[in-house]
């Protein structure tokens, strides 16, 4: 069949898409659901009903629709009684004590508009309070004026601190002065001990027949097999509760000799107290620092630098550097020969081998006779060592600014304890030790080696020559310091080092039972001297 030309077909009919319809639709259908949804809304709101919690209610009395307004009077108030109140401290510091008054009465009648707002439970007007802002507003700029702004206060503040750090500063000096001052002074009670004593020594024959008796046993005093203990002391009541503590925890008291060396003053004193008390048989030997004749000038450095005017002015004085050195540092017992002694002890005891040095302010809680079969391994000094906080290391006590201390001590080396330490005097007078002690100490006249005390030249002298001791041997910071309970209890030695010594007013309370066991305050001499 043929096809008709192009001219003579039927015209085609034009559809609408259905893709368009369908839009359209959607269109409408949805802006149906969108006005029946916000009808529904509307008429559901009402329904729904909301119970106050427990904030609402606690912010209904307080926080008002009119606080929070920008324009709330009450807000202006408020803001300005804060303000006035931080002007009212200002104007005390500056002793302005009238501008201070009115300003604290003005903070008190704009309080009482508030609180009578409050009451009444109606906010302020703008007519009531128009004065009261006012007046404040007038107060607040004389403020400005009198130039109390922030950076003024800034400024006061800074001199302030730095007034109340200088007196704090002032107020630790004295402290740390008047301490000192305590800690070196003689109680009553001690200095009549002393005197009765040395009037009883040379008052009862019977007493020195009594020594000389004693003094059939002096071949204990060179016996190598015995443990020998030393004290270098001028304080009587404090060597006898060394020797008393030591005998009464001994397993083998009669095996034990102390070696006491005192001073001139203290010696008939000394002599007289351990002739008059037996310790459970122990033997005490009590010499005087005078009798030892090669102790001069010309031996021993310290006696020597006391020769010097600028030593004697520096310790005896204190005024030669206008008193910029701490009074610690100035302590004459520092140049004291029963101080120092500690490092002559092959020379005080030629015939021994080791001993245990200790000193006055200790107690000892354990037998001591473990201490004399250490091993110290070829060294000269046992001891405990001290350098488990960075400041009992070496750079603590040395000057490491000055180059022969830089060239020879390592700055971090550990820092041990005197008090309680074991010395083989045979390996002592082998590395000539006091010979290591006299060199350090002649250069140290200007004291720019070291300050103060023995501590410093002894952890030169022994400087690789120190064996460390169980810490449990030695326990200290009883005289300065608060002490874990447990290492108390543990310790073979306990050490009173520091200013608060136990038989001093300032000692520590808590610790002083610790040493007032081993008194005998019974004693009739204590009683005598008011000891208690």
């Amino acid at each position: 069949m043929r096809r008709r030309g192009l001219d003579f077909r039927r015209p085609v009919r034009r559809r609408f898409p259905s893709v368009v319809w369908w839009t359209l639709c959607g269109i409408l259908v949805l802006v149906l659901i969108v006005v029946l949804s916000r009808e529904g809304q509307i008429e559901s709101t009402p329904t729904i009903s909301r119970k106050p919690n427990r904030r609402d209610r606690f912010t209904e009395g307080i926080i008002t629709d009119e606080m929070l307004s920008p324009n709330s009077v009450t807000r202006q108030i408020t803001d300005q009684i804060s303000l006035a109140k931080a002007f009212v401290v200002i104007a005390k510091e500056s002793n302005n004590l009238q501008f201070a008054w009115e300003l604290s009465a003005q903070i008190r009648n704009s309080q009482a508009l508030l609180s009578n707002a409050a009451t009444r439970r109606t906010p302020l007007t703008v007519g009531e309070s128009e004065i009261a802002i006012r007046d404040m507003a007038l107060l607040l700029f004389q403020a400005q004026q009198l130039h109390y702004d922030s950076s003024t206060m800034l400024m006061r503040l800074r001199a302030k601190i730095q007034t109340l750090e200088e007196q704090m500063s002032s107020a630790s000096e004295k402290s740390s002065k008047y301490g000192q001052i305590a800690a070196e002074e003689v109680p009553k009670s001690l200095y009549c001990l002393g005197v009765r004593l040395t009037t009883e020594w040379f008052g009862n024959p019977n007493l020195q027949k009594k020594l000389g008796e004693k003094r059939q046993l002096d071949a204990k005093l060179k016996d190598n097999n015995l443990y020998h203990f030393c004290i270098f002391s001028d304080n009587i009541l404090a060597s006898s509760v060394v020797v008393n503590s030591t005998a009464l925890n001994s397993k083998n008291p009669d095996k034990i000799v102390f070696h006491l060396v005192t001073d001139e003053i203290n010696y008939a004193g000394m002599k007289a107290w351990f002739t008059l008390n037996n310790f459970r048989g122990v033997t005490v030997e009590v010499q005087k620092l005078e009798d030892f004749k090669w102790l001069n000038a010309s031996y021993v450095p310290v006696l020597k630098q006391l020769q010097d005017s600028e030593t004697q002015s520096y310790y005896f004085s204190g005024h030669n550097d206008d008193g910029r050195t701490p009074i610690k540092f100035r302590n004459p017992k520092y140049l004291s020969m029963l101080n120092h002694l500690r490092f002559y002890i092959p020379e005080v005891y030629p015939a021994l081998k080791k001993v245990v040095f200790l000193d006055d302010d200790i107690v000892a809680q354990k037998d001591l006779s473990g201490l004399f079969s250490i091993d110290l391994n070829g060294n000269v000094n046992g001891a405990v060592e001290t350098c488990m906080e960075t400041f009992h290391r070496y750079h603590k006590y040395l000057n490491y600014s000055h180059p022969l201390i830089r060239a020879h001590f390592d700055p971090d080396a550990c820092g041990w304890a005197f008090g309680m330490n074991v010395f083989d005097l045979v390996e002592w007078r082998k590395r000539n030790v006091t010979g290591i002690y006299h060199y350090w100490q002649e250069r140290n006249v200007d004291r720019t080696l070291w300050k103060l005390g023995t501590l410093p030249p002894g952890l030169l002298t022994f400087y690789g020559l120190t064996e460390a001791l169980d810490p449990s041997w030695h326990v200290l910071g009883l005289g300065y310091t608060n002490v874990d309970p447990q290492l108390i209890e543990k310790g073979a030695v306990l050490h009173f080092n520091g200013n608060s010594k136990p038989w001093l007013k300032i000692g520590i309370e808590k610790y002083k039972p610790l040493w007032e066991k081993y008194v005998d305050y019974s004693h009739p001499l204590l009683q005598l001297c008011n000891f208690h």
